[in-house]
């Protein structure tokens, strides 16, 4: 990244967790994935230097009660590697009114659902982007997300400290191919950064962790059916 020096570019990765899950790895076998793995293959001729992962503990649901544990068992998995970082934000769950598209009833075409809402985390990425490049932590940020709210801190972190900022977004054939939504870089996002980059389906099976794994609380494995 650094053409005109033969020192390796400091590349610090922002990782939008939610966005690389449920865009990218839900559905698929790829989900048990090693970050560092991932952005060491990513980017070759650069030093990774840390990545920061963004997410929130998900809470059970009535149809899929074992998903904190699942998540947990990833966390624990990220937290073996040195270079990650795991950043919280909240989920927020309330009851609500929200308009149907196509009531039954137009005189009543309100219903109360669950809203569930992840709190902190566009915000938090934004902060640690925005402080890291004050710092010169960095020469380069690789920022994983599709989130149009980080537009601005982006733009700062370009135009007033002069670092390099790229986006990294997902394979339209591997989201195919799982039966994913296709999710294009975001028009803003993607016109305001230095560089774009694919991660494609040979990165991420390249990137698994190991089936079991041993931290220091002991030996713990990836969890059934992932």
């Amino acid at each position: 990244m650094l053409s005109a020096s033969l020192r390796k570019a400091r590349i610090i990765a922002y990782v939008d967790g939610f966005n690389l899950y449920y865009s990218a790895l839900k559905g698929t076998p790829y989900k048990w994935l090693d970050l560092e793995r991932l952005f060491c293959l990513l980017f070759p001729r650069d030093d990774v230097v840390a990545i920061k992962y963004f997410t929130a503990k998900v809470k059970s649901r009535a149809n899929d009660p074992d998903q904190p544990i699942r998540q947990a068992l990833y966390l624990r998995a990220l937290g073996t590697l040195p270079k990650v970082e795991i950043i919280y934000g909240t989920f927020l769950s309330h009851k609500t009114k929200m308009r149907l598209a196509n009531p039954k009833d137009p005189n009543n075409p309100f219903v109360w659902v669950i809203k569930t809402e992840e709190k902190g985390s566009d915000v938090n990425l934004a902060t640690h982007l925005l402080y890291d490049a004050f710092v010169d932590a960095f020469d380069v940020a690789v920022v994983v997300s599709n989130d149009s709210d980080l537009l601005l801190p982006i733009q700062v972190v370009r135009k007033k400290l002069g670092k390099k900022v790229g986006l990294v977004g997902y394979d339209l054939a591997l989201l195919k191919k799982f039966g994913r939504k296709k999710r294009h870089p975001n028009p803003q996002l993607h016109q305001s950064v230095d560089f774009y980059k694919t991660i494609r389906e040979s990165a991420l099976r390249r990137s698994q962790f190991d089936p079991v794994l041993k931290d220091a609380r002991g030996t713990f494995k990836k969890p059934r059916g992932w």
